[in-house]
Protein backbone atom coordinates (compact mmCIF):
# COMPACT_ATOMS: atom_id res chain seq x y z
CA UNK A 1 0.00 0.00 0.00
CA UNK A 2 1.24 3.28 0.79
CA UNK A 3 2.78 5.40 3.63
CA UNK A 4 3.61 2.31 5.49
CA UNK A 5 -0.20 1.03 5.40
CA UNK A 6 0.09 -2.53 4.83
CA UNK A 7 -2.91 -4.78 4.30
CA UNK A 8 -2.52 -8.74 3.46
CA UNK A 9 -5.19 -10.89 3.12
CA UNK A 10 -5.55 -14.85 4.02
CA UNK A 11 -7.96 -18.09 4.21
CA UNK A 12 -8.53 -18.41 7.79
CA UNK A 13 -7.53 -21.67 9.42
CA UNK A 14 -10.11 -21.63 12.00
CA UNK A 15 -13.89 -21.92 11.84
CA UNK A 16 -15.33 -18.76 12.61
CA UNK A 17 -18.73 -17.46 14.12
CA UNK A 18 -20.60 -14.15 14.50
CA UNK A 19 -23.68 -14.59 17.05
CA UNK A 20 -25.68 -11.53 18.40
CA UNK A 21 -27.10 -12.31 21.60
CA UNK A 22 -28.45 -15.83 21.22
CA UNK A 23 -28.93 -15.50 17.77
CA UNK A 24 -25.88 -16.94 15.30
CA UNK A 25 -25.74 -14.34 12.60
CA UNK A 26 -22.63 -16.59 10.64
CA UNK A 27 -20.63 -19.19 10.54
CA UNK A 28 -18.02 -20.08 7.96
CA UNK A 29 -14.99 -22.38 7.42
CA UNK A 30 -14.31 -20.50 4.16
CA UNK A 31 -13.34 -17.05 6.31
CA UNK A 32 -10.61 -14.26 4.94
CA UNK A 33 -8.85 -12.61 7.76
CA UNK A 34 -7.44 -9.20 6.46
CA UNK A 35 -4.41 -7.71 8.44
CA UNK A 36 -4.19 -3.95 8.36
CA UNK A 37 -1.87 -1.55 9.75
CA UNK A 38 -3.28 -0.13 12.71
CA UNK A 39 -5.90 -2.26 13.10
CA UNK A 40 -7.49 -5.35 14.66
CA UNK A 41 -7.50 -8.92 12.47
CA UNK A 42 -11.41 -8.54 10.37
CA UNK A 43 -12.39 -11.68 9.52
CA UNK A 44 -14.63 -11.49 6.33
CA UNK A 45 -17.02 -14.41 5.89
CA UNK A 46 -18.61 -15.61 2.81
CA UNK A 47 -22.02 -14.02 2.02
CA UNK A 48 -23.21 -17.76 1.48
CA UNK A 49 -22.44 -18.06 5.20
CA UNK A 50 -24.48 -15.39 6.82
CA UNK A 51 -27.95 -15.30 7.74
CA UNK A 52 -28.66 -11.98 5.75
CA UNK A 53 -32.39 -12.70 6.16
CA UNK A 54 -32.06 -11.32 9.33
CA UNK A 55 -30.08 -8.38 8.42
CA UNK A 56 -31.63 -4.81 6.99
CA UNK A 57 -29.23 -2.98 5.01
CA UNK A 58 -28.63 0.34 6.49
CA UNK A 59 -28.16 3.75 4.75
CA UNK A 60 -24.92 3.67 6.31
CA UNK A 61 -21.98 3.87 3.75
CA UNK A 62 -18.30 4.90 5.18
CA UNK A 63 -14.89 4.91 2.51
CA UNK A 64 -11.77 3.80 3.05
CA UNK A 65 -8.99 5.06 0.98
CA UNK A 66 -7.16 1.24 0.58
CA UNK A 67 -10.39 -0.66 0.31
CA UNK A 68 -13.18 0.96 -1.20
CA UNK A 69 -16.82 2.16 0.08
CA UNK A 70 -18.29 0.12 2.45
CA UNK A 71 -22.49 -0.83 2.79
CA UNK A 72 -23.85 -1.74 6.21
CA UNK A 73 -26.57 -3.85 7.56
CA UNK A 74 -28.68 -3.74 10.54
CA UNK A 75 -30.27 -5.94 13.60
CA UNK A 76 -33.30 -3.62 14.66
CA UNK A 77 -31.35 -3.69 18.07
CA UNK A 78 -27.57 -3.77 16.49
CA UNK A 79 -26.78 -0.92 14.03
CA UNK A 80 -24.24 -0.95 11.42
CA UNK A 81 -23.12 -4.48 12.67
CA UNK A 82 -21.95 -5.98 9.46
CA UNK A 83 -20.21 -4.26 6.53
CA UNK A 84 -18.84 -5.29 3.43
CA UNK A 85 -17.02 -3.92 0.14
CA UNK A 86 -19.49 -4.13 -2.93
CA UNK A 87 -16.72 -3.06 -5.18
CA UNK A 88 -13.55 -3.05 -3.23
CA UNK A 89 -10.41 -1.86 -4.97
CA UNK A 90 -8.17 -3.75 -6.65
CA UNK A 91 -5.72 -4.74 -3.81
CA UNK A 92 -8.25 -5.94 -1.72
CA UNK A 93 -10.78 -7.64 -4.67
CA UNK A 94 -10.99 -10.85 -2.45
CA UNK A 95 -13.28 -9.41 -0.23
CA UNK A 96 -15.76 -8.85 -2.49
CA UNK A 97 -19.14 -10.69 -1.70
CA UNK A 98 -18.15 -11.16 1.71
CA UNK A 99 -18.86 -9.49 4.92
CA UNK A 100 -17.36 -8.47 8.49
CA UNK A 101 -18.84 -8.46 11.78
CA UNK A 102 -17.16 -6.29 14.81
CA UNK A 103 -16.65 -9.64 16.62
CA UNK A 104 -16.45 -12.88 15.50
CA UNK A 105 -15.99 -16.17 18.09
CA UNK A 106 -13.38 -18.25 16.24
CA UNK A 107 -12.72 -21.61 17.18
CA UNK A 108 -9.33 -22.32 17.25
CA UNK A 109 -9.63 -26.21 18.06
CA UNK A 110 -7.27 -27.80 15.72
Amino acid sequence: MTDGHRITIEPSEQRVRAVHGDQVLAESDRALVLHETGCPPRYYIPAEDVRLDLLAPSETHTHCPFKGTASYWSLPDAPDLVWSYPEPKTGVAQIKDHLCFYRVEVDRTP
